[in-house]
This record gives structure tokens, C-alpha cells and sequence, in this order.
């Protein structure tokens, strides 16, 4: 086991993935263990958090499942009061729920709108308007919002609201890093670009032919000649 976070208490929300393999959050999860930290893995899918705790324990590292819906402001709070309960602090959120859905204004209904602002920008709100206060309290602290390249470029699929949620994420990191610097808290977003997760495969891979054909298209579109992973 390495030691960068050593003690460090880490929650992460969106610590499951939606289907075998690895998804950025279940990675993100896992690491942040290995590097020495307690991981509190939130999910709204209980068995999802569920098993990237079983992974994690199975390497005999540290970490606990809590379930919430990100975009309800309660549940949020009840998680992070728990989590503050049990461990006294919480030193690192990373926020890496994310939802996207196919269409520009003509063809998105106005409920997949709200939905997909809601998951990638509410989400992150919320979780910083129940944490930012311990964070605080403590003149430390680091935030992680996971964006997206679709936050500044097109990026070949027509999903109006994404592209206008993400760039609201690099925005709002952008702010809160700037107002809460002189208090010792980082905040940054990640960007990455064509991903290979098990997401991809649930919501984009009705644009191909099938699953292979996806692979091979986003593959080709990559300056490596390979998608991202989780782990990358």
C-alpha cells in the first residue's frame, strides 16, 4: 500500500459503476484506498457501492457504502453528517456522478434536461454546499469535480445538455477555487476525453451499429489510438 493519503478521510459520490468493469468513480475509489485513505463510497445503487467496497476490502484496505441521490439536498446532508459522525472530518470529495443523454433543444424533452443539469451540476452543488462548511471549519480540504472535454469542444455526438451542464462544472470549480483558496481548500476539475467505461457503453452505444463498432469509432478518434480508462 502506498501512503499519499495516509488517514485521510475521502468521500466519493458516484462510487459505483453501472456495469462489469471499471468506471471512473470505482477506480477513483480503489486508489484513493490503496493510497492510504478511508473512502466513503456513495452510490445511488447500493450493490454498485457495495462492490467497490468488497474490492476494496479485499485488498485489506479501508471503506464504507452510503446511499444517496445526489440531486436531493437532504440526503446529501445525511451522508456527509454521517460521515463527519463517524470520522471527525472529511478531507477530500470527489464528485464523479455524471448522466448524459442524446439531443439538441428540438428532440430533448424538457424533464431530460432538468435531469441531466441536475445529475452533473446540482449534484456537485449540493454535495460542496454540505461539505464546504467541515472543510472550513478545519482551513483545509480538496474538491474533485469530474467534467468532461465536452465542457469546452464538441465532441461528435449531439447532447445539447451535457455540453452546457459540464461547462457549468468548470465554472463552478473555477469560482469556488477562487473563493476558498485563502482558506487552505482546493478545488479543480478533471477533464477527460473519449472514455472507454462501462457508461459509455450504456448510453452512448445506441449511436453505432453495435457495442465493436462504438469501440473501434471512439478508438480512431483519439490522438493514442485508444480510449481513456478508468484508471488513466
Amino acid at each position: 500500500m502506498a501512503s499519499r493519503l495516509h488517514d485521510k478521510i475521502a468521500i466519493v459520490f458516484g462510487a459505483g459503476s453501472v456495469g462489469p468493469g471499471w468506471g471512473n468513480g470505482k477506480a477513483t475509489a480503489t486508489l484513493f484506498a490503496r493510497e492510504g485513505a478511508h473512502v466513503i463510497c456513495v452510490d445511488n445503487n447500493s450493490p454498485a457501492a457495495e462492490e467497490t467496497v468488497g474490492i476494496i476490502t479485499s485488498e485489506g484496505n479501508s471503506a464504507s457504502v452510503a446511499v444517496c441521490d445526489v440531486t436531493q439536498s437532504d440526503q446529501v446532508k445525511a451522508v456527509v453528517d454521517t460521515s463527519i459522525a463517524s470520522h471527525g472530518r472529511i478531507d477530500i470529495l470527489h464528485n464523479n456522478v455524471g448522466y448524459a443523454t442524446m439531443g439538441g433543444p428540438i428532440e430533448l424533452s424538457e424533464t431530460e434536461w432538468h435531469r441531466t443539469i441536475d445529475l452533473n451540476v446540482t449534484g456537485c452543488f449540493l454535495t460542496c454546499k454540505h461539505v464546504l462548511p467541515h472543510m472550513l471549519a478545519r482551513q483545509t480540504g480538496a474538491i474533485v469535480n469530474v467534467s468532461s472535454i465536452a465542457a469546452i469542444r464538441w465532441t461528435g455526438y449531439p447532447y445539447a445538455a451535457y455540453y452546457a451542464a459540464k461547462a457549468a462544472v468548470n465554472n463552478f470549480t473555477m469560482g469556488l477555487a477562487l473563493q476558498y483558496a485563502k482558506d487552505g481548500i482546493r478545488v479543480n476539475a478533471v477533464m477527460p476525453g473519449l472514455m472507454n467505461t462501462p457508461l459509455i457503453h450504456q448510453q452512448i452505444s445506441g449511436q453505432y451499429a453495435d457495442a465493436a463498432a462504438m469501440v473501434r469509432a471512439r478508438d480512431e478518434a483519439c490522438p493514442m489510438g485508444r480510449m481513456g480508462t478508468a484508471w488513466d
